[in-house]
């Protein structure tokens, strides 16, 4: 795998139906690729996969692979807790050409041990093969942690295991992944706020929200990092900072979509049990958007 930089884990566009607003998740793609976003990432958690029905999973993400059209990779979010059920999953998304990789994270709920975690992995590698996979460390979201013991035994059983995407909030952790993986393997940031502290101790990138808002922004950011401008690396997050937080001021995406829509770029309608901010904190997302500049946009 030779990806590298920032990748937006997307926002999935809801109409006022329910149905996915495929015109607008587009023009997102579009956008953010105009803004020199490295990589996308369709049917994360913050494209709210865990509430889409699975041929809307894989219109979402054929959508996001068309509309690319080979200009950046695009990653498929795919992850269940029940193995069985993933194995029959992943395995739909060889009918996608052009998909790059695919993104799991660890089995929710259940908190299966290591062990649990290797063999339902590899079974995705197998299932998946040739095609690349990215490991996603959530523990805040799973319940359980992916250590990087078993992350090292991942990437000797499968090759095609190539890269993790690290949520944990652990710089330690990222740090010993850096220090343990092959070279190759690819090692991501999957907090904004971490991202500088990440790439600091030898990271290769950023998987981010605040992207989905301000592309160009994140993406300079990142590569200020990798080519160790941290002068500019830090200004820009200087200034970022605060919408880094506050995309999760409530439970992501809710505030993330209701920027967006702000900005006029999608609606903010979520799945069930998601809903929109409170009117208290909208109220804030618009006082700072508008600080930032982001309603000019």
């Amino acid at each position: 795998m030779d990806t590298i930089g920032c990748g937006t884990a997307i926002v999935t566009p809801f109409r006022a139906d329910g149905a996915i607003d495929e015109e607008a998740l587009k023009a997102l793609v579009n956008w953010q690729i105009a803004s020199g976003i490295d990589f996308l990432v369709a049917c994360g958690s913050t494209g709210e996969a865990a509430t889409l029905d699975e041929d809307e999973w894989l219109r979402a993400v054929g959508i996001v692979v068309e509309t690319a059209g080979g200009r950046v990779p695009v990653w498929a979010g795919c992850t269940h807790n029940s193995t069985r059920t993933l194995v029959r999953q992943a395995g739909k998304l060889k009918q996608i050409r052009g998909l790059d990789a695919v993104l799991s994270a660890n089995p929710y709920y259940n908190k299966p041990s290591q062990e649990g975690q290797f063999q339902h992995f590899l079974a995705l590698a197998q299932t998946v093969d040739p095609l690349p996979v990215a490991l996603y460390n959530v523990p805040g979201r799973t319940a359980v942690n992916l250590d990087p013991e078993t992350v090292v035994r991942l990437a000797a059983a499968a090759s095609n295991i190539q890269a993790i995407k690290e949520a944990s909030g652990k710089a330690p952790q990222i740090a010993e992944l850096v220090h343990t993986l092959p070279s190759g393997f690819k090692i991501f940031s999957g907090d904004d706020n971490m991202a500088l502290a990440a790439i600091g101790v030898g990271a290769h990138g950023l998987i981010s929200v605040a992207s989905n808002e301000i592309p160009a922004e994140v993406s300079r950011m990142v590569r200020a990092a990798l080519n160790n401008n941290w002068a500019e690396a830090r200004e820009l997050e200087r200034i970022w900072g605060r919408l880094f937080d506050a995309n999760f001021w409530e439970s992501n995406p809710a505030p993330v979509k209701a920027v967006l829509a702000m900005m006029g770029r999608c609606s903010d309608h979520l799945r069930l049990p998601l809903v929109p901010p409170m009117a208290a904190t909208r109220a804030r997302l618009e006082r700072l958007a508008g600080e930032l500049g982001l309603l000019k946009k």
